[in-house]
């Protein structure tokens, strides 16, 4: 990968439906190559995939919450994580180092919504220990990061 490749990111990340027409004004490249590249970056699993960003409050998600779930003993993890991947308000899940084993981002209707789903990965069973953090305002959100310098460059040409 070279500066353009991660120049084509920067773009697509900012609208995944920009034209390889657009993308090739931007960097200065035929619209052949940019639709080359990006057929490179899809092969090689750099671009995993296209999707949108759902707007959570536009559809009734006002609450975010970020709880954090230890488990008695790893041999409650795969029924743990088919129960978390089934929950539609469960919107991430990572499996973590520390006090705890999972940390999950959580969306919810409102404050009794969220109180149900809590009450439901409690009785997962395993579930020994957790932490919920009520999230006030999401300042940053990019869902995937391109490398500081490259992303800081791509910026300054931008200005």
């Amino acid at each position: 990968m070279d500066h353009l490749d991660y120049q084509i990111l920067g773009l697509l990340r900012k609208n995944g439906r920009e034209t390889a027409s657009t993308i090739s004004k931007e960097i200065h490249l035929s619209v052949s190559a940019v639709l080359d590249r990006i057929k490179k970056l899809e092969e090689s699993g750099v671009i995993e995939q296209y999707t949108i960003i759902i707007g959570d409050k536009a559809m009734g998600q006002n609450v975010m919450a970020h709880m954090e779930v230890s488990l008695e003993h790893p041999k409650y993890q795969e029924k743990f994580i088919q129960e978390i991947c089934a929950n539609p308000n469960v919107v991430s899940c990572c499996c973590v180092t520390g006090e705890f084993d999972f940390s999950l981002q959580l969306t919810c209707r409102d404050s009794e919504e969220l109180e149900a789903v809590y009450r439901r990965i409690k009785e997962i069973p395993g579930v020994w220990n957790t932490r919920t953090r009520y999230v006030l305002r999401e300042v940053k959100n990019t869902y995937s990061a391109l490398l500081p310098q490259v992303k800081w460059d791509i910026e300054r040409e931008e200005e």
